[in-house]
């Protein structure tokens, strides 16, 4: 009876090795329709390394229907707990909020998760240029998936970051 049990185990073992074998990766495909949702989030930080003192803005587009717009050279525009507050920057920086449609937001998230926001894996997509003069991440919560590596995504992802770069033009000086 242990004979025909520890060959009966092995048997479905071996069975459930060769139907999973077949079946791909378990990861959740990056490439999502991007649903109404006051959760959803994205922040894009960008800089201008070329000019000195650097140039920052910060874009943080809520799907609840808002964006924080800060720009300017203080460490703040990029970092909340910035401890700097004796530099002479640290009030060179502006803060404004605009209400903005959810359509608008769904179409915005949806438009960076087509090109690649949630794709956590960037194989073939990384530029062949050594340095940069600027500088822009993504952090991000779309329908339950993030993305929150600090990395360059005009080294990262070239594409990405045309498409982030849009959003920032977008909000860093609207009609009013």
């Amino acid at each position: 009876m242990k004979k025909f049990l520890r060959s009966a185990f092995y048997a479905s073992v071996s069975a459930l090795l060769l139907l999973l074998g077949g079946c791909g990766p378990f990861w959740v495909d990056p490439y999502i329709t991007v649903r109404d949702s006051q959760l959803n989030w994205v922040h894009i930080q960008y800089y201008n390394l070329s000019r000195n003192p650097i140039r920052r803005i910060g874009v943080y587009l809520s799907g609840a229907g808002y964006a924080e717009i800060k720009k300017g050279i203080s460490d703040q525009v990029s970092n909340d707990f910035a401890k700097g507050y004796n530099s002479a920057t640290w009030d060179k920086m502006t803060t404004y909020r605009v209400t903005v449609d959810n359509k608008r937001v769904n179409d915005i998230l949806q438009n960076l998760v087509n090109h690649g926001l949630l794709d956590k894996e960037k194989t073939g997509k990384k530029s062949k240029k050594d340095s940069f003069d600027r500088f822009i991440a993504v952090k991000a919560n779309v329908c339950s998936n993030t993305y929150s590596d600090n990395v360059n995504m005009f080294e990262a992802d070239p594409d990405l970051a045309e498409q982030l770069l849009d959003v920032i033009r977008e909000f860093d000086n609207p009609t009013r």
